[in-house]
C-alpha cells in the first residue's frame, strides 16, 4: 500500500469513526429529551420532512451544500426547495394545518439536501461522489447542530436545579459589572439599539454562513474544500461549548437578577431584581435554584466565541467582509451585555474558547508543531484557570478589581497576542507537499482518489488569516 492510499484509508476511518459518534450523541440525546418528556433532535428533523419546521438554517445548510454543484445545478435545487415550500404551504392551508408563526419554510431545503445525497450513492462515482457527500454532509451538520444543540440546551436546564450565577456576578465586579451598564444604555436609546443589537445577535448563523461561502466559493471550480474554513470552526465551538453548561450552569444576569426575557425566568426566581439599574452589592456567592426551562448557557459565551471566529475568517476577505466581520463582533458583544445574557467574565472566557479551538483546528491541518502545541495548552490552562478563580475566587478579586480586572484582561490580551503571533508565523512558512494533480481540476470527473489536489498558493488554501 502506497502513502498515498494509506492516508486516504485514514481519512475514511476518520469520516467513519465522526459518523458513528455522531450518530451515538443523537441517539443519546434522543433518549435523554424523551425521558423528560420532549422530542429529541433525530425526531424534530424528521418532523420537518412533512410538519412546518421550526426557524433555523435549514435554507443555510442547502447553501453550503450548494458550493459543489454548478450554477445550473444550483439554480435547480433552489428553485426545486423553494418549489416543495410552496406547494407544502398550500396544503397545510387548504387542510387548516396552519404552522406558528415563522415556521413555515425550510422542508424544501432539507428534502433537496437528502435528494442530493441519494444522487451521490446512485449516481456519482468515486470523487466526484465523496465531493457532493462532503457537501451535503456540510449542509445537513450545520441543520443537526441547531437542533442538537437546542436539546441539550433543554437538557441543561433539566439536570441543574441550581445555578452558580451568584459567584459568577461576584467575579464580574473585576469588570465593573459591564452588563449593568451596557443594559442601562440599552434602555435609554430603546427601541432602535435593542432592534440593531436583536438583529445582530439573533441573525449570527446567517453571517457565518455568508462568511462560508465566500471562503467555500471556489470548490465548484476546484473540485475540493479548503483546508480550512470557517464552518468547521463554528461546528467544534457548538460541539464543545454545551458541556462546560454542564459543568459550570449560569442562566445569566436579566435572569438571576431581573425579570427573565423570552418567556423564562422571573422574578420569583431571581436572586434580586436589580438588573440593569441597580448597582449589584457584594456578597457571598452561593448556588441558587432557578427555574427548570432557562438554559444554563452562559459559561463561556459562545456567542463571543462564534462572533470572535467570524472576525479570525474575515481577515484575508475583501474589506466589505473585513468591515461585516468586525460590526458583528462588535455588536455582538453589546448585545450580549445589553440584554443581559452574559456577563462580563463570560465574554472573556469566550473569547479564549475560540482562540484555543481555532489555533487547534490550524494546527491540526498544517501538522503539530512546538508553537502550535504550546499556544493549544496555554489557551486550555487559562480557560480551566479562569473557570476555577470565577467559581472558588470570586469574593477575592471583587475585593481588589483594581487587580484582578487588569489581570483578566490581561490574560485575555496574552492569548490574543499569541494566537495572532503564532498564526503569523504560519503564513509565512511553505504548506506541506503533496502529490501533483494529474487531472486540471476544472475538467476532472469522478475518479478513485478522493484526495484533495495541492493549491500553489498557501493563503488561498487556508483563507484563515495569518
Amino acid at each position: 500500500m502506497t502513502a498515498e492510499d494509506a492516508s486516504r484509508h485514514r481519512r475514511a476511518a476518520l469520516w467513519g469513526t465522526a459518523g458513528v459518534v455522531a450518530l451515538a450523541l443523537l441517539a443519546a440525546l434522543e433518549i435523554a429529551a424523551r425521558r423528560y418528556g420532549e422530542p429529541g433532535p433525530l425526531t424534530t428533523q424528521v418532523r420537518a420532512l412533512v410538519f412546518a419546521p421550526k426557524p433555523g438554517p435549514l435554507y443555510g445548510g442547502l447553501a453550503l451544500t450548494m458550493v459543489v454543484l454548478t450554477w445550473r445545478q444550483r439554480f435547480i435545487a433552489a428553485g426545486a426547495a423553494l418549489g416543495i415550500d410552496a406547494v407544502l404551504l398550500l396544503v397545510r392551508r387548504v387542510l387548516g394545518a396552519e404552522a406558528a408563526e415563522g415556521h413555515s419554510l425550510g422542508t424544501g431545503a432539507l428534502w433537496v439536501m437528502l435528494g442530493f445525497a441519494v444522487v451521490a450513492v446512485t449516481r456519482r462515482t468515486g470523487a466526484e461522489r465523496v465531493l457532493l457527500l462532503k457537501g451535503v454532509g456540510l449542509g445537513l451538520l450545520l441543520v443537526a447542530a441547531r437542533k442538537t444543540g437546542d436539546t441539550w440546551l433543554f437538557i441543561t436546564a433539566k439536570t441543574h436545579p441550581t445555578v452558580l450565577d451568584q459567584y459568577v456576578a461576584t467575579a464580574d465586579h473585576a469588570l465593573g459589572n459591564p452588563s449593568w451598564l451596557a443594559g442601562r444604555i440599552v434602555a435609554a436609546t430603546d427601541p432602535f439599539s435593542s432592534h440593531l443589537l436583536q438583529l445582530v445577535y439573533g441573525q449570527l448563523a446567517v453571517a457565518a454562513v455568508v462568511v462560508a461561502l465566500y471562503q467555500l466559493r471556489d470548490v465548484a471550480a476546484e473540485r475540493r474544500f479548503p483546508s480550512h474554513h470557517l464552518v468547521r470552526t463554528f461546528l467544534v465551538i457548538g460541539l464543545l461549548g454545551p458541556g462546560i453548561y454542564m459543568l459550570f450552569p449560569v442562566v445569566g444576569p436579566v435572569f438571576a437578577y431581573g425579570p427573565g426575557a423570552s418567556g423564562t425566568g422571573g422574578v420569583q426566581w431571581a436572586a434580586a431584581n436589580l438588573w440593569p439599574h441597580t448597582p449589584l452589592p457584594v456578597g457571598v456567592p452561593e448556588p441558587m435554584t432557578y427555574d427548570g426551562i432557562t438554559p444554563r448557557n452562559c459559561m463561556p459565551s459562545l456567542h463571543t466565541a462564534w462572533a470572535v471566529a467570524i472576525f479570525v475568517h474575515t481577515r484575508r476577505a475583501p474589506r466589505l467582509l473585513r468591515f461585516a466581520g468586525t460590526f458583528w463582533l462588535v455588536f455582538t458583544l453589546a448585545a450580549t451585555l445589553g440584554f443581559g445574557y452574559h456577563y462580563g467574565v463570560d465574554l472573556v472566557a469566550g473569547v479564549v474558547f475560540a482562540l484555543t479551538i481555532e489555533t487547534a483546528l490550524r494546527a491540526h491541518d498544517r501538522g503539530w508543531d512546538r508553537a502550535g502545541i504550546s499556544l493549544v495548552a496555554y489557551g486550555t490552562s487559562l480557560f480551566a484557570a479562569l473557570l476555577l478563580s470565577y467559581r472558588y475566587l470570586p469574593t477575592r478579586m471583587a475585593a481588589v478589581p483594581e487587580v484582578s480586572g487588569p489581570v483578566l484582561l490581561l490574560a485575555m490580551a496574552s492569548v490574543i497576542y499569541a494566537y495572532t503571533r503564532v498564526t503569523t508565523h504560519w503564513s509565512h512558512l511553505p504548506s506541506a507537499p503533496g502529490p501533483a494533480p494529474t487531472v486540471p481540476a476544472q475538467t476532472r470527473t469522478g475518479t478513485p482518489d478522493d484526495h484533495e489536489d495541492p493549491d500553489p498558493d498557501p493563503e488561498r488554501k487556508d483563507p484563515v488569516p495569518g
